[in-house]
């Protein structure tokens, strides 16, 4: 009997999948903050995962609202200033993974959580970077994960707030101590990587069910595909199970149950 999920749970199931036991991990909230965790709950048990508050190999038993929340302090093994979790622990190589969300993308994995609209005028003001910047320039290589639209995948963003290979998919050209930036992005939809010559992203795996034209329709530029298109492996009752119980034991703290 085939099991049914959702295609948030999917997305989630999938880019859980792509962190390695015993991977340092630097976390960001939301939806890389639960396939994190999902992946420490399952497959991962030994991933260390470090959030910007300075939380080192946390391991929080809901998810966590922001990077202040308690939890995340609570269950870490450790906590260290700031300062030390950018200087020492990232910008000093120990990160092997970034995963990042992001409101809007482009071809180039260029991410942007700044603005909407023109930069003097815009129409929505967004949270800010934080520390993606540093966390996609240190890290080993970054994972990204959003759901898939027009809105979200974009042919420029409106501004660059994280860099992933520039306007023009070579700005980490001969760029001394940098990580090898975005190296896979997981949607609702579809899994993409960085053609490794021109930087610019190609679907190398559809869901199950999703369509090229599904994909296509859903993004902002024209999207390749692989010679070799894969289909992503379903999530099994273990994973739907762990990660449901997972969303509502936060679900019941957050609403103070």
């Amino acid at each position: 009997m085939s099991l049914e999920y959702t295609a948030s749970e999917m997305m989630t199931v999938t880019a859980a999948r792509a962190l390695e036991n015993g991977t340092t991990c630097f976390v960001g909230i939301g939806l890389p903050s639960e396939a994190a965790n999902l992946a420490r709950l399952t497959h991962a048990p030994d991933v260390v995962l470090i959030y910007e508050s300075g939380t080192l190999q946390t391991k929080p038993n809901v998810l966590p609202l922001s990077i202040g929340d308690g939890e995340l302090a609570e269950t870490a093994l450790t906590t260290v200033a700031v300062p030390e979790m950018f200087r020492y622990w990232l910008q000093g190589g120990k990160i092997d993974v970034g995963f990042l969300g992001t409101a809007q993308i482009d071809r180039y994995c260029n991410l942007n959580t700044t603005l909407i609209g023109d930069y003097r005028e815009p129409k929505v003001r967004l949270p800010g970077g934080g520390g993606a910047p540093e966390i996609a320039t240190n890290a080993g290589e970054v994972f990204i994960t959003l759901k898939h639209s027009k809105r979200a995948f974009v042919d420029e963003v409106d501004f660059v707030t994280t860099l992933g290979f520039g306007r023009d998919g070579k700005g980490r050209d001969n760029v001394p101590n940098i990580g090898k930036g975005p190296t896979r992005v997981i949607t609702d939809l579809c899994v993409m990587k960085p053609d490794p010559d021109t930087k610019e992203l190609v679907v190398v795996s559809l869901h199950p069910g999703v369509s090229r034209e599904d994909v296509i329709d859903a993004t902002g530029w024209d999207i390749r595909f692989a010679e070799q298109l894969a289909t992503t492996p379903v999530p099994n009752e273990n994973e739907l199970t762990i990660l449901r119980e997972l969303k509502a034991r936060t679900e019941r703290a957050h609403a103070g149950q």
